[in-house]
């Protein structure tokens, strides 16, 4: 096996509280900073934050074998709604992994993506995408808050461990 179940639940909870941290720091910003346009695919911290949890509530659907229904609607765009749907989802995320035995993560999910197209994929490298994912886009929002003067929060993996130390 690729990774163990326990590495891969400390890093659900490693993206958990990596997202809780930077959706805190977005909070602080004003709406003018939340829906600056930076130009990029996601264009703003908010977009880029909603892209994150639409991508996180598709997954979850793929892993309990459903095709996710839709992947962002308007009302994701709401900062409050997000602040509120977020964490649940991350709940979510945890309560799901508890529930997996170490063979579990073995099996595979076939699903499709966005554009149409068939996928199978181990659930262990689900939960390391999903992971990753979000980590790639936590980096762009805190860029992004850099550039308007606003310090991001420590979002490193290493700063998550040394919390757990603490």
């Amino acid at each position: 096996m690729p990774v163990s179940l326990p590495a891969l639940r400390l890093h659900l909870d490693y993206s958990s509280w990596a997202s809780t941290r930077l959706l805190e720091a977005a909070a602080r910003l004003t709406p003018t900073e939340l829906n600056r346009d930076f130009g990029t695919a996601d264009r703003s911290v908010l977009g880029t934050l909603v892209h994150i949890f639409g991508a996180d509530r598709a997954w979850m659907a793929r892993v309990r074998g459903q095709t996710p229904t839709r992947y962002l609607a308007p009302e994701d765009y709401e900062f409050e709604r997000l602040q509120a749907a977020w964490p649940a989802l991350q709940r979510e995320w945890r309560d799901w992994a508890a529930g997996l035995e170490e063979v579990s993560l073995l099996e595979s999910r076939t699903y499709q993506d966005l554009k149409g197209n068939t996928w199978t994929t181990p659930l262990w490298q689900i939960v390391l995408h999903v992971v990753n994912h979000a980590t790639h886009h936590r980096g762009q929002a805190a860029g992004f808050l850099r550039s308007m003067g606003h310090a991001p929060p420590a979002l490193d993996l290493i700063a998550f461990y040394r919390s757990l130390a603490q």
